[in-house]
């Protein structure tokens, strides 16, 4: 008997922003709806695919009344793949995100950043092929 890690669920006060916002980051889409709720990813998941391998997790955000209120325990890490990583966060700044302090030092080879509600996430290293 196995689990498969398939999808990660954020707490939010706008899941239609927030969710935009993922999609530009990730070049996702959204694949499903409803009141208060947003899923996003770069597939649609089926049982049958999810039985047959582990594929990567969509995102599920959901509203909640409450704010975010200390630094989270669990975040994303992005890689760019097709640019530097300063390109890549001044992308992602343009896109709303902040820079954000958590007490890393600044000898730090990654940067952390803020989606627009506060959730913190990582750029790491580039993906690029190196010429």
């Amino acid at each position: 008997m196995t689990s498969r890690f398939t999808e990660l669920a954020v707490d939010c006060h706008d899941p239609e922003s927030l969710a935009a916002f993922w999609c530009e980051v990730l070049d996702f889409k959204v694949i499903d709806r409803s009141e208060g709720k947003v899923e996003i990813g770069s597939w649609v998941p089926t049982v049958e695919d999810v039985r047959a391998r582990q594929r990567p997790p969509i995102l599920l955000f959901i509203q909640v009344p409450e704010g975010k209120s200390v630094k989270n325990r669990l975040h994303l890490d992005v890689s760019p793949i097709d640019g530097s990583t300063e390109d890549e966060v001044t992308r992602l700044l343009g896109l709303g995100a902040t820079r954000t302090d958590v007490g890393q030092s600044s000898d730090r080879n990654w940067v952390v950043m803020a989606d627009p509600e506060g959730n913190e996430f990582c750029v790491l290293r580039t993906l690029e092929p190196q010429n």
